[in-house]
C-alpha cells in the first residue's frame, strides 16, 4: 500500500471519528436539554394557569323542586327571529372619554300556541251534528336566546370608562323582549290560532264529527 494512500485513509478515519463524536455529543446534549424544555414547559403552563385560571363549576349535589305541573299546551308555529340591540351608556360631547357600547347581535326562538288546559266543557256544544268550539285566546309560551348564535358584534369603551359587567346582561334581556314584540307584531298570535284550529279540526273529523265550526265568542 502506497504512502500517500495510507495517509488519504487515516484523514478519512479522523474525519469519520469526529463526526461520530460530534454525533455523540449532539445526543448527549439533546437528551439533556429535553427534560429542561419540558419542564419549562410545564412550568410555564402552570404560571398561565395561575394568571388565567380556568374556571371550575360544581354543581351542589342536592336539587330543589318547587313545583310540577301538568302542561296541555298545543305549540302550532315557531319563529326564528334575528334583532339587533345597540346598548350604551355616556353618550354625548365627551363619549369617546366616558361611554361603553356595545352591538348585540341576537338570535332568538319564539314559540306560540294554544293552552288546552283553559279549555273547559262550557267552550264546546252540539247543535245536531254541527260541534262548535271555542278555543282559549293564543298565547307565546317561549321566547329566548339562541347564546350559542347570539354574539357581541362590537364594543367600544371611553378612555376613561370602565366595562360595565352588567351591559351585555341588559341587553340580552331587551333582545328577548324586542324577539317577542316583533313576533308578535308579525302576527304569530294569528298564525298560532289558525294551524291550531286546522289540527284540532282534523282531530275531531276523526272522532266522528263531520263539522266543526270555531267561535271567538259564545253565541
Amino acid at each position: 500500500m502506497s504512502k500517500k494512500y495510507t495517509q488519504i485513509l487515516f484523514v478519512i478515519l479522523i474525519i469519520a471519528l469526529v463526526w461520530f463524536v460530534l454525533k455523540s455529543v449532539n445526543q448527549s446534549i439533546s437528551n439533556a436539554i429535553n427534560p429542561l424544555q419540558q419542564a419549562n414547559n410545564a412550568v410555564a403552563t402552570q404560571i398561565a394557569e395561575l394568571l388565567h385560571p380556568t374556571p371550575t363549576i360544581i354543581p351542589d349535589p342536592v336539587t330543589i323542586i318547587h313545583e310540577v305541573r301538568s302542561l296541555a299546551r298545543l305549540e302550532t308555529i315557531q319563529y326564528t327571529v334575528e334583532k339587533v340591540i345597540t346598548a350604551e351608556i355616556g353618550q354625548g360631547p365627551f363619549a369617546f372619554l366616558f361611554e361603553d357600547r356595545l352591538l348585540l347581535v341576537a338570535h332568538g326562538m319564539v314559540i306560540a300556541g294554544i293552552d288546552l288546559e283553559k279549555l273547559t266543557p262550557q267552550d264546546m256544544w252540539l247543535d245536531g251534528s254541527v260541534l262548535t268550539v271555542r278555543l282559549p285566546d293564543a298565547e307565546v309560551f317561549i321566547a329566548t336566546l339562541n347564546n350559542e348564535k347570539t354574539y357581541v358584534y362590537e364594543r367600544d369603551t371611553g378612555i376613561l370608562r370602565k366595562t360595565n359587567q352588567d351591559l351585555e346582561t341588559l341587553a340580552r334581556q331587551s333582545a328577548e323582549k324586542e324577539i317577542r314584540d316583533a313576533a308578535i307584531k308579525d302576527g304569530i298570535l294569528d298564525m298560532a290560532r289558525q294551524n291550531g284550529e286546522a289540527y284540532l279540526s282534523r282531530f275531531f273529523r276523526a272522532l266522528g264529527y263531520a263539522d266543526v265550526i270555531f267561535v271567538q265568542q259564545m253565541p
